[in-house]
């Protein structure tokens, strides 16, 4: 028999009926994890042990503590790192324990959702969570993860909202494209507010004192929980770039944090916005790289910028490929190392091969990689004559970047899908169009850059030599 706590009211009218929304019916297993981690304290070995346990029952997230535990951010020292409790030894209980939080946050969110909304949050909160550890001047370890997490669950009202879909979050969304105010938006549609929602949560979550004290109102208490605030601050303020009166104020703000001029802030956040940069990468969502502030100058007219190509990581799949095809070449093999040079090397968060069905008169799905692509494996069919929704993507002769005309008919099952840029490849056997690669950014709002094609274009390549080297025997 269904209860009525098992059916989620069709309406949330009040902080209450948001915070018991998304904390039992939404996003349990994320509270109840982030709970257990948070109890813990580096106080025994048990502990460490406890910590290590929480960590190995998710494969995603052992995997992405141990990528993280490979990287300048979190290990200075640059010893390799296999395993989880060597993790902790060598770089400390509260880096890994850090590193599981923002981890968790970063899965949890984004395989329920993809909403620009999200992403720039998402964007937002890594930004100011590296730039506050990166400025904090007390370099103990637990001060320094406390900063980080603290800035990253500071929206976690709004990082949760965006993560559901609901009615209202759509409503919502209509409000702040016609241009309402955002506090005035959320109480007209919400009937409450994500600062509100966010401390019900902390509450709810159990996620600590220090984090209750950087959402509460009024003034902070103490230096780091105004350090967090004004690296919040900061990181939504540099999305317009970082000059104006505004963010001459934060600059200024900093500085008194942490004992520095605001020219000295300004040169090290410039810095540390690289940093945040590659901490994104690091967490597996390299498209909101695009969203964040260059370490740089400023983008052309304020322009999102496609992330960098890993040249590194291109050169070692592509030796991987030569020597696929050197021996017997499989097709599968080969394919799937072009799937994850172009997600992983490429930078692209999604990525297809379709190849020709029995009728040869439609290409579908027979590779997928990166998250939100799972709707693609039943759905995602591109007919050969060019009709239907996704006719347009039909390939050129060559690899090319799609461009969406305005207008552009919409498939149900992905709003993304034919609705952005993307990189398109063919591939052909004896004339003949066989299959397609297919990768997009899904909400990250840039163009692929000519760099991204000429990867994607080597790549799909080393693809085009398999196919004609089997149909040549």
């Amino acid at each position: 028999m269904t209860t009525k706590t098992d059916t989620p009211p069709s309406r949330m009218n009040s902080t209450q009926a948001w915070v018991t929304y998304l904390s039992k019916i939404e996003l349990p297993v994320l509270a109840n994890t982030l709970r257990r981690i948070n109890e813990l304290t580096d106080s025994s070995n048990s502990t460490v042990n406890e910590l290590a346990n929480v960590i190995l029952n998710d494969a995603q997230l052992t995997s992405q503590v141990l990528r993280l535990s490979n990287t300048v951010f979190y290990n200075q020292t640059r010893t390799q790192v296999s395993t989880v409790s060597r993790a902790i030894t060598l770089i400390g209980f509260d880096a890994v324990k850090s590193m599981a939080i923002s981890s968790l946050i970063v899965d949890s969110l984004l395989k329920r959702n993809d909403r620009p909304h999200l992403l720039r949050c998402l964007a937002r909160a890594i930004h100011a969570a590296v730039q506050a550890r990166c400025l904090l001047p007390k370099r103990n370890e637990y001060a320094l993860e406390e900063v980080f997490i603290g800035a990253l669950l500071m929206n976690i009202g709004e990082l949760a909202f965006w993560s559901c879909e609901t009615e209202q979050a759509s409503e919502l969304e209509a409000e702040l494209r016609a241009g309402v105010a955002p506090v005035e938006a959320q109480k007209s549609v919400l009937h409450t507010t994500f600062a509100e929602i966010t401390r019900g949560l902390v509450e709810a979550w159990s996620l600590g004192p220090f984090i209750k004290e950087v959402v509460a109102p009024g003034q902070a208490n103490s230096k780091a929980a105004s350090l967090v605030r004004h690296s919040v601050e900061m990181a939504r303020l540099s999305e317009n770039g970082w000059r104006g009166a505004d963010m001459d104020k934060v600059m200024e703000d900093l500085g008194r944090d942490i004992g520095e001029n605001p020219a000295a802030v300004r040169d090290q956040l410039k810095i540390n916005a690289g940093e945040a940069a590659r901490v994104a990468v690091s967490l597996g969502i390299p498209q909101v790289t695009a969203l964040m502030p260059g370490s740089h100058s400023e983008p052309d007219g304020g322009q999102a910028r496609a992330p960098e190509v890993d040249p590194v990581l291109q050169l070692q799949i592509l030796r991987d490929l030569t020597h696929s095809l050197t021996d017997k070449p499989d097709i599968n093999e080969v394919c799937q190392l072009v799937i994850e040079g172009i997600h992983r090397a490429v930078g692209m968060q999604r990525v297809v091969l379709l190849m020709s069905d029995r009728s040869g008169l439609e290409l579908i799905p027979r590779k997928l990689g990166g998250k939100g692509t799972e709707s693609w494996k039943d759905n995602f069919i591109v007919r050969k004559d060019g009709t239907g929704p996704l006719g347009a993507l039909l390939p050129h002769a060559s690899c090319y970047i799609y461009q969406p005309k305005s207008g552009t008919e919409t498939v149900p099952y992905d709003r993304w899908l034919g609705n952005v840029p993307a990189l398109v490849g063919p591939l052909t056997a004896k004339g003949r169009l066989v299959g397609l690669f297919y990768a997009d950014n899904a909400a990250a709002d840039y163009v692929p850059s000519d760099d991204q094609l000429s990867a994607f274009g080597h790549f799909v390549q080393n693809a085009q030599l398999c196919i004609t080297l089997l149909s040549s025997h």
